[in-house]
């Protein structure tokens, strides 16, 4: 088991757009309906997703961009950190310290989570 600690931060509210937009198949890869957003966490060191977790990959959907989605858990409720292959790579809007977390509600509202807030991702490997 990994446990990831980190800060909440504010994004820029892409996967937003994304995942509303590509709702099917993210069901289809979580077998859950994610809330349109995701929370961005700031940790202390780089995280690198593995390589064999679940993809969605651009020729899927035909789009330009591929993400990798790793299940996780955060406050007790099921999860996926989303990352683009871009952004893995150091070359998209975040750098590797940032992981972007993914469920059926917006965990803001729920748990009432503020930027500076520190929260826990376990991921099970």
């Amino acid at each position: 088991m990994i446990i990831l600690r980190g800060k909440v931060v504010s994004g820029f509210g892409n996967f937003s757009y994304w995942i509303e937009k590509l709702q099917k198949y993210y069901r289809k890869k979580t077998e859950m309906s994610l809330y349109p957003g995701t929370l961005n966490i700031e940790l202390d060191k780089p995280y690198d997703l593995p390589t064999n977790c679940i993809r969605l990959e651009k020729v899927e959907y035909g789009g330009t961009v591929s993400v990798s989605i790793q299940p996780c858990t955060i406050l007790n409720r099921p999860a996926f950190i989303l990352r683009t292959d871009k952004n893995a790579s150091g070359k998209g809007d975040h750098p590797r310290t940032i992981i972007e977390v993914a469920t059926d509600v917006r965990l803001r509202d729920v748990y009432n989570l503020m930027d500076g807030d520190i929260v826990e991702v376990t991921i099970n490997n």
